[in-house]
Formats: structure tokens, sequence, C-alpha cells
């Protein structure tokens, strides 16, 4: 199956971005971006990277940082902040929280399912290490409904047993990781590969 090296990720910390470099560029189709975390925060530069990508005919998608607290609530801040159009990509962001609580099982569970109910499709679950350490050999059905994109600095791509293969892979943050680790209009960046060709890409996100 062909890979696509065609997808970044973003967030506030991403400054001085040039989406129309960024798509000029060629390669780059797609962007995912931080929205919100927790129950409160949002993402102060979310709306207007999202105007800008969308002038410029990229891909759009947004995900939620998620951290120890309601799950529901949590999905709910998340939907209400993005008001999803039905080619706005979702995704929960599950890894360990350092300034915090960090997201549990069952609260990830119900965070996807409430997105679920609200919108008729599952969310991307993105993770790495913290869901092989949560899970380990076991089965979760609940996050099994949801596509899977991981997190690996590393040549070669492990998926845990809840998944039988990867959709996104993020391989850099822009320094770890294999090259290339930067895009002309984002410099260096966290770059992720997509696991299929470009129909099967715009498929995933609606388009």
């Amino acid at each position: 199956m062909p890979q696509l090296n065609s997808v970044i990720d973003l967030s506030h910390h991403n400054q001085n971005l040039d989406f129309q470099a960024i798509k000029d560029q060629g390669q780059i189709l797609a962007i995912i971006h931080k929205a919100t975390q927790g129950l409160l925060y949002v993402d102060p530069t979310y709306q207007s990277h999202s105007t800008d990508a969308a002038g410029a005919g990229l891909l759009w998608g947004a995900y939620h940082f998620g951290t120890g607290s309601d799950g529901i609530e949590q999905a709910q801040h998340f939907l209400d902040f993005v008001n999803p159009s039905p080619q706005t990509l979702l995704v929960l962001d599950f890894e360990a929280n350092h300034q915090g609580p960090s997201m549990n099982l069952e609260e990830a569970r119900a965070f996807v399912t409430h997105i679920h109910e609200a919108t008729g499709r599952w969310p991307g679950l993105y993770s790495g290490h913290y869901i092989k350490q949560l899970l380990g050999t076991s089965q979760d059905p609940v996050l099994a409904n949801c596509w899977f994109w991981l997190a690996q600095y590393s040549p070669t791509a492990v998926v845990p047993p809840n998944w039988d293969t990867w959709t996104l892979w993020q391989y850099t943050d822009g320094a770890a990781g294999p090259p290339p680790h930067d895009v002309p209009g984002a410099g260096l960046c966290d770059r992720d590969k997509f696991n299929g060709d470009e129909p099967a890409l715009r498929s995933l996100w609606g388009a």
C-alpha cells in the first residue's frame, strides 16, 4: 500500500506560518491543529489558522488534548469550540499529561463515544507509548472503533494489538525521528505519514 508523507500537525507553538507556501510546495495536503485541552482551554491560534488553511485549499482537522477529567464534558467543549463541518477531521490526543492529571481509559471511551453520538463518526485516536502502557496486549472494543494515529519517532511503526494497522503515523516532532523534519512555510514541525493514497486520504477527511 502506498504511504503519503502529506500531513502535518500544528498548535500555538508553531509560529510564522505561511499556509499558501505550505500548499504550494506540493506535498502537504492536510493539517491537523490543536483546538482544545481539558475542560476550558482553547488554542488561541486555532480559528485564524483554520481560516488561512482553508484559503490555501488545505484539508483541515482538529484535535483535543485529553486530561484527567470528565470525558463527555471534554468532548462537548471540543465540539462547541470547533463547530466541525463534515470535512473537519476530529481526533483525541491521548497521551500522558505532564501538567496535571492524565486522561484514563474510561475517560477516553466516554470522549470518543460522545463524539460518535454527536457527529455520527468516530474520531481518530492519537497515542504512542501511553496507550501501549495502558492496554498492553489487551483489547479495548470501544477505542478500537477509532482509526489509529501512531506517535513513534523511529524508522519502524509498532502498532498496539488493539488495531490492525496505523492510519496516520507521526514519525517526527521536527527533531527526533527519521527525516524529513521540516516543511516550507512551516519550518520544523510534527510530520505525519498517511497509510494509503490520496483518494483514501480525502475519503478519511470526508472530502
